[in-house]
């Protein structure tokens, strides 16, 4: 029912699911709505427990299998002038912050909080969150909240009213699962205190920590669940600093002497955000670093001792419901890793936080991750004083570029972006998948262009790429339908035993789908796609296809002109946000036999000048069976390398594969109107017509005899005969 509430009067983005260890999620706060006279809220993380008077915290409603997670976006996105003016309409006082706006909180009473600015509002999309009470919602319920306040002439507004719909059972059961769990992993973790020092030893060794002490362990509440050897950190959080979740981290080594670690969550990831290290920080502590792993906090903390805390996620993404927690700190250092997409991430992060008091460590050879550059004995108080501030100027020098072209030329293969599983060949040609870039795909009518880049966009998310899907054309149903036969590599509708466990697995990539279907206006979807960047931090947006946003614009307008105007918009906000936008346009008609060029794309040629990428899907027409169809890269604006390779297509699985080398093509063999005797015959006389041909190139020569060539002057030997 909930679910129903929000998709009404509203453009929404939904939400396949989330992946456990690098993954996105999408954060929804409670929607208090005035609906027929009634408050409601969509997603409530804290209730309201009425008899103890307490709050206790729930985590969002369970995912149900049978429900999208949908993500409320207001039809006309709102300003930081608009909710200021609107605070001043209301005769709230608060102060700039650097990603937030402070006021004080209207859900404490007036005696009690005094001069507290304990709530804090987002300057981008205007959720809220109270410090004192941890409520937290939407711009749209504390207008709903201040007009209620103004109305009933009250000072404060109890959390009392905000009621939503009650638990279903399998929620409820959901809720009580997640707790116990919680409370039993931690009871039967050992703090490393209580373990002999040769496992101490053991388990430092396999997580390369043999420097970070027993002290700092016991400080950050680290513990060993033995059953898997894992660490457990755990969140703590709400007003009274109480268990709320934890991250399990187990280590494995493989054959090249390399760590892989594997991360899982508890409560699921999309039901709990919180900041490893953040009970330790004081309020009067004004500087922090920020890390992307548990283990780089502890590092950071032991080696420099300033505050430290971990994203949740890592570099996957920045969850904004976590600003309001970094507020109080004049500088914020961001050390997320050592390698090119920690680097991103960081200058991605900081345009959240505030460029002004963000400093970023450079990743380098004398730079690696905190927990590395302990182990190795480097001074990371100099590396965090090193860093450089994230704020730039519109005109620099060489010299400000010097380490970013040192850092491209060292990380090569980093920079060239996230390689292809599925398709070796186009990693051969593009080299990978890189931020800020416009790919523009095009194909015949008919030859499965979405199919492909559906399983094109599927491989990216399945490593971690967070992916919003905006497909005009086929509905998000019949699209997922697709994605998830690709991802099960089987037709699900002969085994709808496995569907649920296949469906599981899906729900935790990290895949949005904007909730638009037929024509729309671009500046609708430009929004969304913002929106989307800023709460989810999407890398990949896919737009399929361009001809449907060219019906929306004004017909008077050459459709051309308009054409233009939106691939230009498009270039705009790749290039702005540093994400990967793939355009999807229809060539204009050609001949069947004929295959299709640059010149092919629909409109004038601004579509291929602005795009990095151009790509072609080939289908050679055959009047027996489905066409042949390959991939052709037209442009290439990485490193110039264009190409084409034959793509066969398996209907079982709805997936493109390259041909395996080796794969010969059956030949034409002219047969001869004979018998078989005659031809078996006739086969015995050319062997041994061969046999005796051998036996004369064979034989030796005998008596050559040198004669001058009179033209070359040169002694050739001739044989005699």
């Amino acid at each position: 029912m909930w679910r129903g509430f929000l998709l009404k009067g509203t453009t929404c983005l939904s939400q396949v699911g989330v992946q456990k260890v690098i993954h996105q999620r999408h954060y929804s706060s409670f929607c208090l709505v005035q609906h027929r006279g009634r408050f409601r809220t969509a997603n409530v993380p804290f209730v309201l427990n009425h008899q103890c008077g307490g709050l206790n915290h729930r985590g969002s409603r369970s995912y149900k299998k049978d429900v999208k997670s949908t993500v409320e976006f207001p039809l006309s996105p709102i300003t930081v002038t608009d909710i200021k003016q609107y605070l001043r309409s209301k005769e709230v006082l608060f102060h700039d912050g650097y990603s937030c706006l402070h006021a004080p909180s209207v859900f404490v009473d007036a005696h009690t909080r005094k001069d507290r600015y304990s709530l804090f509002i987002d300057k981008t999309t205007g959720q809220f969150l109270c410090m004192d009470t941890q409520v937290e919602g939407s711009w749209e319920d504390l207008q709903d909240c201040l007009e209620v306040m103004q109305k009933e002439e009250q000072d404060f507004l109890s959390p009392h009213v905000l009621l939503g719909y009650p638990e279903s059972v399998e929620e409820q059961e959901q809720r009580e699962w997640d707790q116990r769990e919680v409370q039993n992993i931690w009871s039967s973790s050992v703090p490393f205190s209580d373990l002999p020092d040769e496992d101490v030893q053991l388990i430092k060794a396999m997580f390369q920590i043999a420097k970070v002490s027993n002290a700092t362990l016991k400080r950050f509440g680290v513990r060993l669940f033995k059953p898997t050897k894992s660490l457990v950190f755990p969140w703590f959080g709400g007003p009274n600093l109480s268990l709320k979740g934890l991250k399990l981290l187990s280590a494995q080594r493989t054959d090249t002497d390399q760590v892989i670690y594997n991360e899982a969550v508890v409560p699921r990831s999309n039901s709990y955000f919180n900041l490893f290290g953040l009970p330790l920080v004081s309020r009067m502590d004004s500087e922090v670093v920020l890390t992307g792993r548990e283990l780089d906090t502890l590092a950071v903390s032991q080696a420099t001792g300033l505050p430290s805390v971990a994203l949740p996620r890592g570099v996957s993404c920045l969850p904004p419901i976590l600003l309001p927690y970094l507020e109080q700190f004049k500088k914020v250092t961001l050390w997320l890793g050592g390698d090119i997409r920690s680097w991103e991430a960081s200058k991605l992060f900081s345009r959240k936080l505030g460029l002004r008091r963000c400093s970023l460590v450079r990743p380098g050879e004398y730079r690696p991750s905190p927990a590395e550059a302990l182990a190795e004995g480097k001074n990371l108080s100099r590396i965090v004083k090193a860093s450089i501030p994230a704020a730039h100027k519109s005109i620099v020098s060489f010299k400000q570029l010097r380490e970013d072209v040192y850092g491209e030329l060292v990380n090569t293969e980093q920079v060239a972006g996230v390689k292809w599983a599925r398709f070796p060949e186009l990693n051969r040609i593009l080299k990978g998948h890189r931020k800020g870039e416009l790919t523009v795909f095009t194909g015949p009518t008919g030859s499965g262009k979405t199919t492909f880049i559906s399983e094109l966009a599927l491989d990216l998310c399945m490593q971690g790429v967070n992916t919003l899907w905006g497909s005009f054309e086929i509905n998000n149903v019949r699209l997922a339908k697709i994605m998830l036969t690709q991802f099960a590599m089987q037709r699900l509708e002969e085994n709808l035993e496995q569907y649920d466990f296949w469906a599981d697995k899906f729900e935790e990539l990290p895949l949005y789908f904007m909730t638009f279907h037929g024509q729309q206006n671009i500046k609708t979807v430009l929004d969304t796609m913002q929106h989307a960047v800023y709460l989810y931090d999407i890398n990949h947006v896919i737009i399929d296809n361009l001809q449907f946003m060219m019906g929306q614009e004004n017909l008077s307008v050459d459709k051309f002109a308009v054409q233009d105007h939106i691939i230009g918009n498009f270039r705009k906000f790749a290039t702005n946000t540093s994400c990967h936008v793939t355009l999807i346009i229809h060539p204009r008609k050609e001949e069947d036999d004929r295959e299709l060029q640059t010149a092919s794309i629909f409109g004038t040629a601004k579509a291929s000048q602005e795009a990095d990428n151009v790509l072609i899907l080939q289908e050679k027409k055959l009047v027996t069976c489905p066409g042949r169809r390959s991939l052709q890269v037209t442009k290439n604006r990485f490193d110039g390398d264009v190409g084409i390779f034959p793509l066969d297509f398996i209907k079982s699985s709805l997936t493109f594969a390259t041909p395996m080398k080796g794969k010969h093509k059956l030949r034409k063999v002219t047969v001869k109107p004979e018998s078989e005797e005659g031809s078996e015959e006739g086969s015995e006389a050319d062997v041994k017509k061969s046999e005796v041909k051998k036996e004369k190139a064979t034989k030796p020569i005998k008596n050559p005899r040198p004669v001058k060539n009179p033209a070359v002057g040169l002694e050739p030997t001739q044989t005699q005969t």
